[in-house]
């Protein structure tokens, strides 16, 4: 496959983009609540609440007492080393939570502790998205935004299952992937193209099983969850401190719905909707997607339907015809897309992607290319990442929707309408994403409901593009009366956190001191 435009597939480089927002209007005062785990602020922890195999049965001791051996961080790959202030470590996790005594596999953990002792709450668990983006990596990256949280919690990333250092799945080389991105045609228009995009997808599971067959039928957000829930054991919180972007939202939910006895201070930001199948998260993102190159376009003092209607004819040409680039590589219709993709992430980018789109109308796809490959994790040495392997293995993992071909091209009329831009590419993408998968996913939608859970607060923003806002709603709806609470951003963008100060000062006061804000707060 080439180019993937999941939800959440950016959260954390939107994050570390974001711009400053405006301040705040709220919607109705602010009413302090308890502290979501019920513990005053300045409590000392309790004892670790004991996590659970697939049956409920509670764990064997030589995975819930294990001690984790904390150690200066090595650099990751394609990264550097964080500063001295981080340590890492792995935790030991069962392969298969219905074998808890069988095959393990270890986690990687990255943590910085909190700075003021005497006042420390616990620790605090990240997941910035994708699926398949590493937290280990990411975290010490994006720490400069949490200060105010890490006076009083230890920051903790980790790479989930499936990615990066922990039993992260591999699928193709650098030069089969290379090899994708130039000559599969992510929008066919004849039998010839569209044969080889289903091959291409069936092609990449089969790299994925002959690579990584041992861990991929068990990477999944419900193991992956179920992780989190030993690792807060062994950290020693009786509950949960968490912070989800993105497909980090939908980790969280189903975390929360399987141990909500377990929910404590909880966040999510830039919200995937639990209610969405594999159709349904491709027409949420083409609509969100549209509806962020509009704002762009009219940000412009362009009319967002005449700015369209350009966009997609260039698009139209460059399939037929490549653009030249400084690279030697040529910038193809599923590499432009890609390129515009990327900056639709943050407003702060919208003025590189004028840049860009104005050079492509000049005959040069240099700046759309060099976008496209950040977005694949390309780097200047043609070197590939593996978020797009752990991706989609955690994504087919997920869901048992394998739509066809002729299934797909039942939905271009339908998602043309919605966007000609980004509609073809995303209807295509439902077909090609988990094309003979070789192993058979979990279940139609995720399952978020958390009854008897703490306040839940669910942060959407009106103008994501990738986890449009309407998910946010239903996400506070699926997590239950009592549970999910909604706070809305007025403003363009994947993630509210640390781009607007009114959306920051709420988190921070509930994490910090419990107060949970009034359902429907909102922020602009």
């Amino acid at each position: 496959m080439v180019a993937y435009v999941r939800a959440g597939a950016l959260a954390a480089a939107a994050l570390l983009l974001t711009g400053v927002l405006a301040g705040c209007e709220d919607a109705a005062d602010d009413k302090p609540g308890t502290p979501a785990d019920g513990t005053t602020a300045s409590a000392a922890p309790p004892s670790a609440a004991p996590s659970a195999d697939a049956s409920g049965k509670p764990l064997p001791a030589s995975l819930t007492s294990q001690r984790l051996d904390w150690k200066r961080c090595e650099a990751p790959e394609g990264g550097s080393a964080p500063g001295s202030s981080w340590r890492c470590a792995k935790v030991t996790v069962p392969l298969d939570y219905a074998k808890p005594d069988g095959d393990t596999i270890g986690i990687a953990l990255v943590r910085k502790e909190a700075r003021d002792k005497d006042r420390r709450l616990g620790s605090m668990l990240f997941n910035f998205g994708g699926p398949g983006g590493s937290g280990v990596s990411t975290l010490p990256r994006a720490a400069g935004s949490y200060g105010s949280l890490n006076t009083r919690y230890d920051l903790v990333g980790f790479d989930p299952r499936g990615v990066a250092e922990s039993a992260g799945v591999r699928c193709r080389t650098d030069q089969e992937q290379e090899s994708a991105y130039r000559k599969v045609d992510m929008t066919p228009d004849t039998a010839a193209e569209e044969a080889a995009f289903m091959k291409d997808g069936a092609g990449f599971g089969a790299g994925c099983e002959s690579r990584s067959g041992k861990v991929l039928p068990f990477v999944g957000t419900t193991n992956a969850a179920r992780d989190m829930d030993l690792i807060r054991e062994v950290l020693g919180d009786r509950k949960l401190t968490y912070f989800g972007f993105s497909y980090g939202t939908e980790l969280g939910g189903t975390y929360a719905h399987l141990f909500p006895k377990h929910v404590g201070r909880t966040v999510f930001d830039a919200v995937v909707d639990p209610t969405a199948d594999t159709t349904g998260h491709a027409r949420n993102q083409t609509t969100g997607f549209q509806r962020a190159l509009e704002n762009y376009l009219k940000d412009r003092g362009q009319d967002p339907k005449t700015g369209t209607r350009r966009i997609a004819a260039l698009l139209k040409r460059i399939d037929a015809k490549p653009l030249p680039t400084g690279t030697g590589r040529e910038l193809n219709e599923s590499l432009a897309i890609t390129g515009i993709v990327l900056p639709l992430y943050s407003k702060d980018n919208w003025p590189v992607l004028t840049q860009a789109l104005d050079e492509a109308e000049s005959g040069s796809g240099s700046m759309l290319l060099q976008l496209a490959d950040s977005y694949n994790g390309r780097d200047e040495n043609g070197h590939y990442d593996t978020q797009n392997h752990s991706q989609r293995a955690i994504s087919c993992a997920d869901t048992k929707a394998r739509p066809t071909a002729a299934e797909a091209k039942a939905l271009l009329p339908e998602f043309g309408k919605l966007s000609p831009v980004f509609g073809p590419f995303l209807a295509w993408d439902t077909a090609g994403w988990c094309a003979d998968w070789p192993v058979a996913g979990e279940h139609e939608t995720p399952e978020a409901s958390a009854p008897g859970a703490g306040p839940i607060l669910v942060v959407g923003t009106t103008g994501d593009p990738a986890t449009p806002y309407e998910g946010a709603r239903k996400m506070a709806d699926e997590l239950g009366e009592g549970v999910g609470v909604l706070l809305t951003n007025k403003g363009e963008g994947h993630g509210a956190y640390g781009g607007n100060s009114c959306v920051t000062s709420t988190v921070d006061a509930y994490f910090l001191d419990g107060k949970v804000p009034a359902d429907g707060k909102t922020c602009s």
